[in-house]
């Protein structure tokens, strides 16, 4: 856990590749490759299960219409913005640091006609970085980046205030920050993000077994600002 009273940072986990540009950056090459020529989509970060959940949060909040400015915060392949255009939201902006997943969101998005997806190369580190930090949205999702972030460096603290600062600075007052992780626990979210998140619920994920012990492979959380 991290976040004590010396801001120190107490992973239980180091710094690794998924945590580089490069390596995203190969991941979206490929996929794209692949895309060009069988037209699989690639990947759902997390599963389709854990995308279903979100997308079926946010149909039945009654808070968010289908014109609520929502954005995918390292929105990879664009899936998620994809499916909630498929449910008729309408105002849908995904970013991603890595070019070539923007590349492969906006073939998609093309091929499947929806064209009024708005996608961007921008680095949430970086709040000068995109066109996408400079509006407000009513949601801020989040599955994965968040990890991403959390393996650039065994020195998080300051990456993790810089994430923050962008996410206070783009989300409504009282909007919704939906946040998927596998490599932090409710409670050290919660402990992170309590100082400007207050939190409202959990979202449902699959779960497993294993020593007569139940567990979960990630953690959603819907947290307000």
């Amino acid at each position: 856990m991290m976040g004590d009273c010396n801001g120190q940072d107490k992973r239980d986990f180091t710094s690794s590749e998924l945590g580089t540009k490069e390596y995203w950056d190969e991941v979206y090459k490929l996929e794209l490759e692949n895309y060009n020529e069988s037209k699989d989509i690639g990947e759902i970060w997390f599963g389709e299960n854990c995308q279903a959940s979100v997308i079926r949060w946010i149909k039945n909040c009654e808070k968010i219409k289908k014109d609520s400015a929502i954005v995918d915060l390292g929105c990879g392949n664009g899936a998620l913005l994809i499916e909630l255009a498929r449910q008729g939201f309408s105002c849908l902006t995904g970013f991603d640091y890595s070019e070539n997943a923007i590349t492969f969101a906006k073939t998609i998005s093309a091929e499947e006609n929806f064209n009024n997806i708005i996608f961007e190369v921008g680095d949430i580190l970086n709040e000068e970085s995109c066109l996408a930090f400079n509006q407000k949205y009513q949601v801020c999702h989040d599955k994965g980046t968040y990890d991403a972030i959390s393996l650039m460096s065994d020195n998080f603290k300051p990456l993790q205030m810089s994430y923050i600062k962008v996410v206070k600075k783009i989300l409504n007052e009282g909007g919704f920050f939906i946040i998927t992780s596998c490599n932090w626990t409710k409670d050290q979210l919660l402990e992170q993000f309590s100082n400007d998140f207050h939190f409202n619920e959990v979202i449902p994920t699959s779960t497993f077994q294993f020593g007569g012990s139940t567990g979960s492979k990630y953690t959603t959380l819907v947290l307000i600002k």
